[in-house]
């Protein structure tokens, strides 16, 4: 058995929470095998001690995200346990076969960290349930092993694709879902409920979240991405709608957005001075993270997966990220009765009374700051992941079903620019600047 000495391929670490030596990857899970899962169940509670995993019948290599390895694993145990499920999912933060995923391996901490926090009495949202989880700072190693969420079964509707919501007959019902997950968790937070462990395993500092995703470029690079989405929209305007296609707009567009790289800090302070707005969220809880199904009186419900880089945050990242990959016309004709929604499902169980308006705003210049430090390359995201986008007849062509990842740069960076043309952000700007005397 290897335990970590070095940061090269290891196959055991030893856990910081439970001392144990937790495979870093599947063929060393594959070779730790019953004897192992027996242990790690044990002492996470998962298993009675007078029980036993006798056998290992499904060890399955699942591969989706952009980070570690992943399994579905199947297990067999001496004898059945009241809820004690066999079909189970494991996800490594580690991936030594590819460098890229593999430099991403700190993003299961936090969602081991919240894991962890979600068996704690008073939990308010569905997420699977955990069966074993540790980490290794050092290292960056974990593991974590929690219920499969078998789509398409036992009343669980099938996975629903980001960015997809043509294909859905009701799509407001899902994000109003998803909102309302999102609303009570952070309710759950400020409340008190969930405290001190938010506190103690999420720490916040203003200083530190203000200075979180920078906007790593100059005024000249700007330019450059600006003037290479006006290429993209004069070659492609089948993929855009109308109002984010006209030179009027793209020259406001550049006049604002170079605005905001210049004040981005004085931006993203504003963000995070009021505490109201801070809270535990789910970074990234579009419709693709969660899974639905209906109760007894027929009413949607959603459950919350893949809760990497949770912490506490400015709920707008939080409504930013579950709405994002909605359609065009949930953000122009919906927008505000979500935000009525979250905003009275927060306030409701002992959350803060938010107003809509400066969330909305928050939401804005949330948007308008990820994207610059990240996604204005999306056109040229877009064309490298399917050349063939280029002659689609428009943004639901058949041919995006071939590539998620240029689909979703390109609804998401869409979504975003309609929020700007039709919010005026930059308008958005100017207000911040009038509040921080610095116009």
């Amino acid at each position: 058995m290897k335990i970590y000495d070095a940061p090269a391929a290891l196959d055991f670490v030893l856990g910081d929470t439970t001392g144990l030596a937790i495979p870093a990857h599947a063929e060393a899970l594959r070779c730790a095998g019953e004897a192992f899962l027996t242990n790690a169940l044990h002492h996470s509670g998962s298993l009675s001690e007078d029980n036993r995993v006798t056998r290992i019948t499904k060890f399955e290599p699942c591969n989706i995200g952009s980070t570690g390895q992943k399994l579905f694993l199947s297990l067999e145990y001496a004898r059945a346990e009241p809820d004690l499920l066999s079909d189970l999912f494991v996800k490594f933060s580690r991936d030594f076969t590819d460098g890229l995923r593999d430099r991403r391996r700190g993003e299961l901490a936090p969602e081991i960290r919240l894991a962890v926090l979600s068996r704690s009495p008073g939990f308010p949202i569905t997420v699977p349930a955990v069966y074993f989880a540790d980490f290794h700072f050092e290292s960056g190693t974990g593991l974590i092993i929690t219920e499969r969420i078998n789509f398409g079964e036992g009343g669980i509707e099938p996975l629903h694709s980001k960015c997809m919501d043509h294909e859905l007959e009701a799509p407001l019902d899902y994000y109003r879902t998803i909102v309302t997950a999102l609303a009570r968790l952070a309710a759950a937070h400020k409340s008190g409920i969930l405290s001190p462990q938010v506190d103690v395993q999420f720490p916040f500092d203003p200083a530190i979240a203000a200075a979180d995703d920078p906007i790593a470029m100059d005024d000249q690079s700007l330019r450059k991405l600006l003037a290479d989405y006006a290429a993209f929209a004069a070659r492609c305007p089948q993929l855009l709608p109308a109002n984010i296609t006209s030179p009027q707009f793209i020259a406001r567009l550049e006049r604002d957005a170079l605005r905001f790289l210049r004040h981005e800090t004085t931006v993203k302070r504003y963000m995070h001075t009021d505490p109201d707005f801070i809270a535990l969220s789910h970074f990234n809880a579009n419709i693709d993270n969660a899974w639905f199904w209906r109760d007894a009186n027929g009413m949607l419900q959603c459950g919350l997966l893949d809760w990497q880089r949770a912490r506490q945050m400015n709920v707008a990242y939080a409504l930013w990220g579950g709405l994002c990959g909605a359609s065009l016309h949930i953000w122009d004709h919906h927008l505000d009765s979500l935000l009525v929604s979250f905003t009275r499902e927060l306030h409701a169980h002992g959350g803060p009374r938010l107003d809509v308006t400066e969330l909305r705003l928050h939401i804005g210049l949330y948007a308008a700051t990820m994207v610059l430090a990240g996604l204005f390359d999306a056109p040229a995201r877009v064309l490298a992941c399917l050349p063939e986008a280029a002659e689609a007849c428009g943004p639901l062509d058949p041919v995006f079903r071939r590539s998620e990842a240029a689909r979703s740069f390109l609804h998401v960076f869409t979504v975003f620019l309609n929020l700007w043309e039709t919010h005026d952000l930059g308008k958005s700007l100017d207000l911040v600047l009038d509040r921080t005397n610095r116009i």
